[in-house]
This record gives C-alpha cells, structure tokens and sequence, in this order.
C-alpha cells in the first residue's frame, strides 16, 4: 500500500511519515503555490530516505487565504483553508491508497474534521490518516528526540516548504513586512535533518 504524507519537513510531518513506514509505502508530498522552492522539504526527505513529490496548489487558494488572515488579523482561517484545499489537492493529484499528514491531537489548526475526512475519503477513494492525532505535544517531542535530527528557532529564521512560510511572503508583498508581524504570533518552527 502507498501513502502520501503532506510534507513540510518538520518534526510533526516526519514523525508521522516515521509511524507509517512499517505499513505503508510513503511518499512524503510537498504542496505548493510556487511562490517558494520546496527545497527544504526534498532534502529532508532525500536525508531520512523517503522519495518526495510536489503537487502544486491553486494561487487563487492563496490569495483567499491571504485576504482573510489580513482582514482577520490572525492566520488561523487562512491556514485551515489551505490545508484542507492540499488534502484534497494531494488526494487528487496522487495514485496513493491513502493520504495523511501530521497534524496532531493539540493542534488548534490546521485540522481536518470528520466529514472532510470522509468527504476526501469517498471522492477521491482514499484512505484519510492522521497518525499523531491522538498524541500530544510532550509525547511527540520525547519521540522526535528518539529519532530524529532537528534543528529549531524563530518560524521567519527556520527554512521549511510549507504553505505558512508561502502565505507570510505573499502577505508581505500584498500588505507590506508589518502586516506579517501583526498577523503570525511568534513561535518556534522545526525543521528536520535526518534520523539518529
């Protein structure tokens, strides 16, 4: 069986691509809307031995989000519709029996609910899987620390290929350096270098 895993090398993504291994072929899958090159996310995978795909995203996704974290003042709905609009896009876009991602049971977003989840699951004849769902931040932490190599600071310093770092360049080219800062919270960003 084949899963394609969102991919944005960071811990929570790797992690849960580690979890499938066993029972899945993965292909860890990059979305973008090629505003960033996706660099990052190829050599994590290329380090931990995955093979990686791109699958390209829908600009006017972007700017829909992008208008509406600026008019909300934070990223939170924004982020959410770009994330279901990946799921469905990498389930769309892949041969895979099952898409997943690493989104886990304390994240306030991006989420997938269940209808999405089944809603993805009967469009696209999929298997949706969100490994780290029931497991918390502490409980991930001690199992990235067991496995992997990761480097950590400020989201604006951590090189990753996500759609948050793609979102905060066309927010700032959209409504200048300061709306970034008054719409992403600082907070700690990971990216992953290899396994121990």
């Amino acid at each position: 069986m084949r899963a394609a895993l969102l991919y944005s090398a960071g811990k929570d993504s790797t992690l849960a691509a580690l979890l499938l291994e066993d029972f899945y072929d993965v292909t860890l899958v990059t979305t973008s809307f090629g505003v960033v090159d996706p660099e990052p996310a190829r050599e994590a995978a290329a380090a931990l031995g995955f093979p990686h795909e791109t699958v390209e995203l829908d600009r006017a996704v972007a700017r829909e989000a992008v208008s509406r974290m600026y008019d909300d003042g934070y990223p939170r709905n924004g982020i959410q519709r770009v994330h279901e609009h990946a799921v469905e896009q990498v389930a769309a876009a892949t041969d895979a029996d099952a898409v997943a991602d690493g989104t886990r049971r304390d994240d306030r977003v991006p989420t997938v609910d269940r209808p999405l989840a089944q809603s993805v699951e009967d469009r696209f004849g999929v298997d949706y899987l969100a490994p780290l769902a029931g497991i918390g931040r502490g409980a991930i932490d001690d199992m990235v620390a067991e496995r992997l190599v990761v480097e950590t600071g400020p989201s604006a310093e951590i090189p990753k290929a996500d759609y948050e770092v793609e979102l905060r360049s066309l927010l700032r080219a959209e409504h200048g350096a300061g709306a970034v800062d008054e719409v992403f919270p600082e907070h700690t960003q990971s990216r992953v270098r290899g396994r121990r």
